[in-house]
């Protein structure tokens, strides 16, 4: 049995490997971990992805044709984490570049090698920013060109699986994902936190869907491996209720014994900073007028469909942030 990761050597990928050696693989089982760049090399996120025992690293670019050639089973399971996603970051163009022509060629390899299982992730992004619950029934309305590629890349993906009935197509659509090596928000937060230099932006009840990484490889494996599920069904996957952004900074200084206040100011001049601080660096510190505008509008998602899915969530809210300290050995959250 072969499992085929495309973006194999990113966040979620290196931790869903992990899991799936501690886990799942028999000793005739296979691993590829598949992506633009390799463990150790520029643009690989230092501390987390690296060269693990038994995986095959292969180089692919999923804008072009896959040229891979394997062994393949009837059991083969494919999972496509491959995409452009940090918002801002990058041109319009290259969102759908490498999000539709992925799309296109990793179904196309699965379709060549007759492969009938995959898992893509999505993104929260194809339901636009907007303070309203949002379930998977909800009519997309993304207003950005990363979620309009995430929406589109789906249809391809939901195409796919229309060809064959016997085909398994697992769409999630993950809220904030975090954990060791996500250096993104939640990271940010943190250190926002820790050294002084992040203000609520108006508001503490912004609500910010989320999930810890380790759950969400942890809900892959249930859907992919420990289970069939013939078709095709779209997951929210957040803790649900979701948290608000008070909360959520309330039991990460838990969890990592940090004491903190975190003042509450103006949106307005949190907005205007921003955009003041752009040409002085103020995106390391992310300060950034994009982010401050998202910590002011909610990711309001409802995970209720994944709760009652018949999973079983392994870690509490609080437990996630624990955990994640104890990987970084206690230093901080990296």
């Amino acid at each position: 049995m072969n499992y085929i990761i495309f973006g194999g050597t990113g966040f979620i990928g290196t931790h869903l490997i992990n899991l799936l050696k501690a886990e799942a693989v028999n000793p005739s089982d296979k691993i590829y971990a598949l992506d633009i760049v390799m463990p150790g090399e520029e643009g690989v996120v230092p501390g987390i992805v690296e060269r693990i025992e038994g995986v095959e690293y292969i180089r692919c670019d999923v804008r072009k044709p896959i040229d891979f050639d394997i062994a393949a089973t009837t059991d083969d399971i494919i999972f496509n984490f491959a995409a452009v996603h940090r918002t801002p970051g990058h041109l319009d163009y290259q969102y759908f570049e490498t999000n539709l022509y992925g799309a296109e060629n990793v179904t196309a390899f699965a379709v060549e090698h007759d492969i009938k299982k995959i898992l893509f992730t999505s993104s929260i992004a194809p339901y636009g920013a907007a303070e309203e619950l949002k379930e998977e029934t909800t009519l997309p309305t993304p207003n950005t060109a990363y979620g309009t590629s995430k929406l589109v890349a789906e249809q391809i993906h939901e195409k796919w699986q229309a060809g064959d009935p016997k085909r398994e197509l697992t769409i999630v659509r993950p809220g904030v994902v975090y954990g060791k090596g996500e250096h993104g928000n939640f990271t940010r937060l943190y250190w926002g936190q820790r050294k002084h230099y992040f203000f609520y932006p108006g508001r503490k009840d912004t609500v910010k869907s989320c999930i810890y990484v380790k759950e969400l490889a942890r809900f892959m494996k249930y859907r992919m491996i420990d289970n069939d599920f013939p078709g095709v069904d779209v997951f929210n996957c957040t803790f649900e209720p979701a948290y608000t952004i008070g909360q959520i900074c309330r039991e990460m200084q838990k969890a990592t014994d940090m004491k903190r206040f975190v003042p509450l100011i103006p949106g307005w001049i949190l907005m205007t900073a921003a955009v003041c601080m752009v040409p002085f660096g103020g995106m390391k510190l992310g300060l950034h007028p994009a982010r401050v505008k998202k910590l002011m509008v909610s990711t309001n998602i409802c995970g209720k469909k994944l709760a009652a899915s018949g999973y079983e969530f392994y870690y509490s809210f609080e437990e996630t942030l624990r955990d994640w300290y104890e990987d970084c050995g206690r230093k901080g959250l990296q």
